[in-house]
């Protein structure tokens, strides 16, 4: 018997490839002769960058740059082998996770530090630039990033804005951008699964600024930022960026990326499957393992599962799902295209307690399925 496992990671649990370690131990107790392929992956949100420099076999570099807070940091990403292509994540810098619940606020956090990050890769050679922009705790549409890239923007007495004042609060106040990025000649493509515009009752702040930490007032004033620096935008681009499906992806990196990298937003689960060469390992499989740390309806769009049955289906490849939250109905896990779905919880537990455990319950979970699918 021949099983790929191929999860995303157990958020504040354990990453990809710990998650795909744990069940294969679980496999393995179950049955020693079944041979296991690990896949950890990823669908652009953290850890997408540590999962792809794994896959090509590049090198993980370091380097201080800022938080959201502007407080110095260590932050890394990968290059790949060739060192020709970097991979970045924009929550290594500016992620949610970076801060204490009572500090965020999209109103006051930056994204200079994922500028910083950039600007560090490229002077390591790179020319190619791939960016995952899950999990951010801003909403200052790249401005924080631009600035640390070299561009300038000035308010209306035609001062330039401190690079720290570039925040979500401070779109409002925008009236000119100064410069071309010397780095727009770097090949720049950002993961990308949402369809989000830039503002309005489905942009970035109405729909993603509240589990950032904004309230309902602080959300009107971000979403009348957004659309008044959008009109910056289109003025000094020539270019409509606002209602580019997906322009309103975390707190508008989406139509930062686009303006100021001259990226291309780029389906974030395909894009991974592709670069790390997914259906190659396909043949002769019998089952594929997979799982993340919740399932449930938003599974459905666009996430790594639903790109993994795909796949799979297309080789007659049943999948089973591990999680640790199951709010999938019977009815969306067969639309997942999933053969069955297991929740690695089996008693009451508190978060803190499942979180310490999930690498027992994950060997457990995958050892009772493996006794299952070998025997039938």
């Amino acid at each position: 018997m021949k099983i790929l496992i191929a999860t995303d990671s157990f958020k504040d649990a354990l990453p990809a490839l710990a998650v795909c370690q744990a069940i294969e131990r679980g496999v393995k107790q179950a049955d020693p002769s079944i041979k296991t392929i690990l896949f950890p992956l990823a669908d652009g949100g953290e850890g997408t960058a540590e999962m792809l420099t794994y896959h090509t076999g590049g090198t993980w570099h370091t380097c201080t740059v800022h938080d959201p807070l502007f407080r110095p940091i260590q932050a890394g990403y990968g290059t790949s082998a060739d060192g020709q292509t970097a991979f970045l994540d924009l929550a290594q810098a500016a992620g949610l996770q970076l801060l204490q619940p009572q500090e965020r606020n999209p109103l006051k956090t930056s994204t200079y530090g994922v500028g910083e990050l950039i600007l560090n890769a490229i002077q390591r050679g790179v020319r190619h630039i791939l960016l995952g922009i899950g999990g951010s705790a801003t909403n200052d549409v790249g401005t924080g990033m631009a600035a640390a890239l070299g561009y300038s923007f000035l308010d209306i007495h035609n001062s330039i804005l401190d690079s720290r004042a570039l925040t979500g609060a401070t779109l409002i106040h925008i009236r000119q951008i100064i410069g071309t990025s010397a780095h727009r000649h770097i090949s720049t493509s950002v993961l990308c699964d949402v369809e989000n515009p830039l503002y309005g009752p489905t942009g970035a702040a109405h729909v993603y600024a509240r589990q950032k930490g904004a309230d309902e007032v602080a959300i009107t004033q971000l979403d009348a930022g957004l659309q008044h620096f959008a009109s910056v935008l289109q003025h000094h681009f020539d270019k409509d960026f606002a209602h580019v499906p997906g322009a309103g992806a975390a707190g508008g990196m989406g139509a930062g990326a686009m303006a100021f990298l001259n990226a291309r937003l780029k389906p974030g689960i395909q894009t991974v499957l592709e670069l790390t060469n997914f259906e190659q390992h396909l043949s002769d499989l019998d089952v594929i393992l997979t799982g993340e740390g919740k399932i449930d309806r938003q599974t459905l769009h666009g996430k790594l599962i639903k790109g993994i049955t795909e796949k799979a289906r297309v080789h007659g490849i049943p999948v089973i799902a591990l999680c640790g939250t199951l709010l999938a109905t019977p009815q969306e896990i067969q639309q997942l295209g999933l053969q069955a779905a297991f929740s690695i919880l089996h008693r009451p537990l508190t978060l803190a307690t499942a979180l310490v455990e999930t690498p027992t319950l994950l060997e457990q979970t995958a050892f009772n399925i493996t006794h299952v699918i070998r025997k039938s």
